[in-house]
């Protein structure tokens, strides 16, 4: 286990040290508009065409001002005669969803033009770049399934604690008609809101039942009991306390409050980053409660995983591991990337093994919510076939 948290102290350190997606070499467009996760009312944050953005925050009496996106060293605005503070990136942002903060006098701060998204253990201030592919992650004019939040009895931590479900929209017309369920974590640093609120994980799923390119299922979104580690204790990371919630907490609970095809065929679960570690050590420890198997940005299996758990060939439907292009090519010499072997020749290696086994690569992404969410998309039609 303690290798595959190193693999992800990587990861996490890698995502807060991306690279602009291209060198600002071209002349930037004055066509911008208002973020679509700006508050209601407000101009600022803008992006552009180009995938710019652009910043605009009123602090009179501040000496500096400067925005930061990830690890990079940051937009620093300058001051305007009306007291206000404006700046442009220096380059384009990648596209999809960024969380970004303020500094101002050297204080960390929201931006109070953007909504907050809970991401890098806090609410951060958020900003989409439009996509060229956004439409499959877009509110569009279908029928729509439900989120709703459920809190369940936990007595192995004492508590009450919280879950998001998200109930398909045919779920309330069929009474008789049960539903596989998908078990779907989040990283580190975030919560069990960010799969629905940055990864649009709903809107992935209602546009794909209109289309009719999946069978409808639920997914259950919980968190991961994983910020209370910090990146020093990785390495003592113990995942047996949150499988005691999700396996003899969480699961029963929902079998019994929804109406669920509660066997092991018929479950699945899946994670981004930590969470897909997370779901690398759960699902290995009980083949006799998930099915299918998906790790998004979050490790891959070998066929020494399959040889060292007894059921594995006989009882795993699927295998699915999915990374964005620019994590793969942050390879190490000789062709050992930072994922605990080459995933795509561990894919192959369990498909020459007879296990449904898919990799996936998201183009022209890292690890950010882009990937994640192109990851959802290919997943989700693969759940559940009869």
């Amino acid at each position: 286990m303690n290798r595959y948290l190193t693999i992800f102290a990587f990861l996490m350190i890698f995502r807060v040290s991306l690279c602009p997606a291209q060198p600002a070499a071209q002349a930037v467009l004055e066509d911008f508009k208002p973020s679509v996760l700006n508050q209601p009312g407000q101009e600022y944050p803008q992006v552009n065409s180009q995938g710019y953005a652009r910043f605009r925050v009123v602090a009179p009496n501040a000496q500096s001002v400067k925005v930061s996106l990830g690890g990079r060293e940051g937009t620093v605005l300058t001051r305007a005669a009306d007291s206000s503070w404006t700046g442009t990136t220096a380059a384009p942002l990648d596209e999809g969803f960024h969380y970004y903060r303020l500094t101002v006098d050297g204080g960390t701060f929201n931006d109070p033009g953007a909504l907050n998204f809970y991401g890098s253990i806090r609410w951060e201030s958020g900003i989409e770049i439009p996509a060229h592919d956004q439409d499959f992650y877009a509110l569009r004019d279908v029928p729509h399934g439900r989120v709703q939040q459920v809190l369940f009895a936990s007595p192995s931590t004492g508590t009450q604690r919280r879950a998001f479900v998200y109930t398909p929209p045919d779920y309330d017309k069929n009474r008789k008609k049960r539903y596989p369920v998908l078990y779907l974590q989040h990283g580190w640093g975030e919560d069990e809101t960010a799969w629905s609120n940055q990864g649009r994980a709903n809107l992935i799923m209602d546009n794909l039942i209109a289309e009719g390119r999946i069978r409808p299922f639920l997914i259950v979104m919980t968190y991961g009991m994983t910020n209370e580690i910090k990146f020093g204790g990785l390495r003592n990371f113990d995942i047996k306390p949150f499988q005691t919630v999700l396996v003899n907490e969480l699961i029963p609970y929902v079998d019994s409050h929804f109406r669920t095809l509660s066997d092991q065929p018929h479950r699945a679960m899946a994670g981004l980053s930590m969470g897909g570690m997370e779901t690398r050590m759960i699902t290995l420890a009980n083949l006799d409660v998930f099915s299918h198997i998906g790790l998004f940005s979050g490790g891959s299996i070998s066929m020494d995983d399959v040889s060292g758990t007894p059921g594995f060939k006989e009882k795993v439907k699927l295998v699915f591991v999915g990374f964005g292009s620019r994590e793969l090519g942050n390879s190490r010499p000789g062709g050992r990337g930072p994922f605990g072997g080459d995933p795509k020749e561990n894919a192959e290696a369990l498909k020459q093994a007879g296990i449904p086994s898919v990799f996936y690569v998201s183009p022209n992404t890292a690890h950010e919510f882009l990937t994640w969410r192109r990851c959802l998309r290919e997943f989700a039609p693969l759940l559940f076939q009869k």
